[in-house]
């Protein structure tokens, strides 16, 4: 799998809303973020509201596929959404291939200053 098809699965999280979330985190996928903490799929999915991104950019992008059903990406994403400053961070996130899908079992976002 390349960076490009995977960053279609990572981007649609960003863009997308519950359903989307539902779909693709692993149930016990872990989430990190250093303003809220480690979050699991559940927890992560109920909090899903609001006005979510409207756009956002990789850079700096790498990836890693660890076997055949893993596969680690990390990147630095620039994100947009309305009447908000710019989003910068760096992100780590990690697919695990399950049942002929690919789902996000890990993601860490780390805020850049």
């Amino acid at each position: 799998m390349t960076f490009d098809e995977i960053w279609t699965l990572e981007k649609s999280l960003w863009l997308g809303g519950r359903e989307t979330y539902a779909a693709l985190l692993h149930p016990r996928c872990l989430m990190a973020f250093a303003e809220v903490g480690i979050l699991d799929a559940e927890t992560v999915i109920d909090s899903i509201t609001g006005p979510r991104w409207r756009e956002v950019t990789p850079s700096d992008y790498t990836i890693a596929q660890a076997s055949a059903d893993l596969i680690v990406i990390g990147y630095r994403a620039a994100a947009d959404r309305p009447e908000a400053p710019t989003y910068r961070c760096v992100c780590t996130s990690t697919y695990l291939l399950s049942e002929g899908r690919w789902l996000i079992i890990q993601h860490q976002q780390t805020v850049e200053a």
